[in-house]
């Protein structure tokens, strides 16, 4: 690995990004180069910040191959792979039209939307097959409020009244 060299205006650059860096992560990738550019070594920098070795080296080579990027691009971690979030913006405007219609309309037995009853609802409606936990971030984001009945309404027994003394 060649040694770091920054130029005056990349050093002042540097270390006003420094002061001004975004996240944490950045800022110890920023400080790494200008360490390196000082001339310490790969392993006091790497113990300074509690990184490994192969670490500090990533981050020199990825500093570098940015070249013709903003320093924020040149420390910022690389776009990642991975399953993307399946039911955002699927699911939420299905909610937002059901939501304010009497789940008993559509055959369930119950008053109010809860939800394990819309997953329900859009996993046999739909056929979109959702966790409740979606369901529930769904909710949230269509900042969605509603307030449960705190007590069951039933008919009266026969001998209420004998019950009550009368």
């Amino acid at each position: 690995m060649a040694p770091v060299v920054l130029s005056n205006r990349q050093w002042t650059e540097l270390q006003d990004f420094m002061l001004h860096a975004p996240s944490a992560k950045e800022l110890c990738r920023a400080q790494a180069v200008l360490w390196l550019a000082e001339g310490e070594t790969m392993e006091h920098v790497a113990e300074l910040l509690h990184v490994s070795r192969q670490t500090v080296y990533n981050w020199v080579d990825r500093f570098a191959e940015r070249q013709g990027l903003d320093l924020h691009s040149r420390f910022a971690d690389s776009p990642r792979t991975g399953r993307p979030p399946s039911a955002l913006g699927i699911i939420d405007p299905l909610i937002a039209e059901v939501i304010d219609t009497d789940p008993r309309e559509l055959g369930y037995h119950s008053t109010v939307w809860t939800a394990p009853l819309l997953r329900e609802y859009l996993e046999q409606v739909h056929g979109v097959v959702v966790s409740r936990k979606s369901v529930s971030l769904a909710i949230a984001r269509l900042r969605l409020r509603w307030k449960r009945p705190r007590h069951q309404l039933s008919r009266r027994p026969e001998h209420w009244r004998q019950s009550k003394g009368g």
